[in-house]
């Protein structure tokens, strides 16, 4: 995965080792500096083709956890668990029951999101892996997960998955809105994303079902 990315920066926004380029949506989208070569139609058609491709041809798994955080303050008055460690419990049940299905091991790394938010959500990572979840017990967990501890690292750090994340988790997003309301994938980039993911990435079902496996809408 990594050298198939690195190529595809250096192809497109003169990448460097030394200096690197890390893919980020929102600056890709609005084509600032370094992606500004793509305010050229043809320059752009080919970027978007190429990465296309990556997202058809890397080797990975794709899950979406989606929390309405309105209906979850809502619907439990009390119950007041962090929307983003619910979500974190809800994706670590399904990636642990994924490498079970395959006799394997992994691990989790997250992108930083703040020094007080990075340590709250280590110690609710380290609190699933000591004690499970609802659905999966601890000795699954740390039998699954090969560290208690959650590894997070800066957007800077050029980790390619932490960049491949980001550029399809508002496409995966925009998804999980259009099927829970019964509707088409949208007609535009993120839409060829997603029916990429929805052909052959998410995760599924053994009879081939996506949703509650490889996208969750909670609560």
């Amino acid at each position: 995965m990594f050298p198939s990315v690195e190529e595809l920066k250096r192809e497109y926004f003169g990448h460097h080792p030394d200096t690197p380029i890390i893919l980020h949506r929102s600056e890709l989208v609005n084509k600032k500096f370094p992606f500004n070569e793509l305010n050229d139609p043809e320059i752009e058609r080919s970027f978007n083709d190429r990465f296309l491709g990556l997202v058809q041809d890397l080797d990975y798994m794709a899950m979406t956890v989606v929390i309405d955080k309105w209906e979850h303050l809502e619907r439990y008055q009390e119950w007041r668990y962090d929307p983003y460690h619910y979500c974190l419990n809800v994706l670590l049940e399904r990636f642990v029951l994924w490498l079970q299905k395959r006799d394997a091991v992994g691990d989790v790394m997250a992108e930083s999101r703040g020094k007080k938010e990075d340590l709250r959500l280590k110690a609710e990572h380290t609190k699933v892996w000591e004690n499970g979840t609802l659905y999966v017990p601890a000795d699954k967990m740390q039998a699954s997960l090969t560290s208690r501890q959650l590894k997070v690292r800066p957007k800077s750090a050029n980790v390619v998955g932490l960049q491949l994340a980001d550029l399809l988790a508002h496409p995966s997003y925009r998804a999980v809105l259009s099927r829970r309301e019964h509707k088409s994938l949208p007609n535009n980039f993120g839409g060829r994303i997603a029916a990429i993911l929805e052909a052959s990435k998410y995760n599924r079902s053994p009879s081939g079902r996506i949703d509650g496996w490889g996208r969750k809408w909670l609560p």
